[in-house]
């Protein structure tokens, strides 16, 4: 669909969301990739790093064996790494460092150590530069996010009901609550590019009832539009039964057996896109190379529920599902913020 060669207006996008990240003339700025990273971006971060006046330099490992049961897809969780003391040392030394590992560090084990010191870090998803053109981060996008991230932190209770059957009860008291707007500006801070999301972590055994995935909601890891419901029930946070005829259930069933892993049913994060700039429709329009879905995550209304790694609830798995559901109620507390797949504008101001 694209010819992967650089483009003066990409080095421009490039630009545009490293002002926002604050970067300045004289500043050295890591760009952590792996051999399996997207050339065309990594190529794209240093042209505009360098247009900036900054120092870039680069800091590439060899992309691991594979040695999951089944193919790892949209983690957040790379193992490109590999706990080498050097290179976390040489990351940590930068006061920016430019992610672009295939699956992201988002909640990989060396992230802690890499920006213990200082650093801020931007995981740019693995997203071909053109999807990243039409997602640069807002100003304002990042203030209604903000007040949504308010929201979900003064909530004690998510409740999240469809049309469809979903009917979810999530306990949010202390469950630690992001927004990421696309951009890192502050040491210490972690984001990904594209942004737009709020999303809450649950503690352990805070999670119950029943979603119901319905024609057209898209399961993310398979990149695909669903054909055929999914309906899961969850008990203390886990998947423990998954109904469905055809295809999508059975595709789902299979991964997760595979695994051979009780956690890979556990719940990783639940909450909401905020992004009316992106498209619900955008998987359709790439070849699955060319997408990452980071767009879909964050298309605003829906309810985005994950399954797998949380740390706040001590389970650790590479098994992950990022699941996109339309058409839902969500309210915290009784008051609505998304009422049948539409952001209520009112509530985030």
């Amino acid at each position: 669909m694209f010819a992967d060669r650089i483009e003066g207006k990409w080095i421009d996008t490039f630009v545009t969301a490293f002002e926002f990240c604050k970067v300045v003339r004289g500043e050295e700025g890591a760009i952590l990739s792996e051999t399996q990273s997207r050339p065309l971006n990594v190529h794209l971060a240093e042209l505009a790093l360098l247009r900036l006046g900054a120092r870039p330099f680069h800091v590439v490992m060899p992309t691991p064996p594979q040695r999951a049961p089944v193919p790892v897809r949209s983690t957040g969780a790379s193992d490109a790494v590999q706990g080498l003391g050097p290179a976390i040392k040489a990351l940590a030394a930068s006061s920016m460092v430019v992610d672009l590992t295939v699956e992201g560090m988002l909640h990989a084990p060396e992230l802690p150590d890499i920006i213990k010191d200082g650093a801020r870090l931007l995981m740019i998803s693995n997203e071909h530069p053109e999807a990243l053109e039409r997602l640069l981060p807002d100003a304002e996008l990042t203030e209604r996010i903000k007040a949504g991230v308010k929201l979900i932190r003064a909530a004690k209770e998510m409740t999240v009901t469809s049309a469809a059957g979903t009917d979810l009860t999530v306990n949010l008291a202390d469950a630690p609550s992001v927004g990421v707007w696309g951009y890192c500006d502050r040491p210490k801070t972690v984001a990904h590019w594209p942004g737009g999301i709020v999303i809450a972590f649950p503690l352990a055994g805070t999670v119950n009832g029943r979603i119901v995935m319905d024609v057209g909601d898209i399961n993310l890891t398979f990149k695909r539009y669903l054909e055929n419901q999914i309906i899961l029930t969850l008990e203390e946070d886990y998947v423990t039964r998954i109904e469905g005829a055809g295809t999508d259930a059975n595709l789902f069933r299979r991964y997760m057996e595979a695994w051979n892993d009780k956690e890979a049913y556990g719940t990783s994060h639940v909450g909401w896109g905020m992004n009316e700039g992106a498209r619900y429709e955008a998987l359709a329009m790439y070849d699955k190379r060319e997408t990452n879905g980071t767009e879909i995550r964050a298309y605003a209304g829906n309810f985005l529920y994950s399954t797998g790694a949380n740390e706040f609830a001590k389970r650790y798995t590479l098994g992950h599902f990022d699941l996109p559901i339309g058409n839902c109620t969500i309210k915290l507390d009784g008051r609505a913020v998304v009422e049948a797949g539409k952001l209520l504008a009112g509530a985030f101001s």
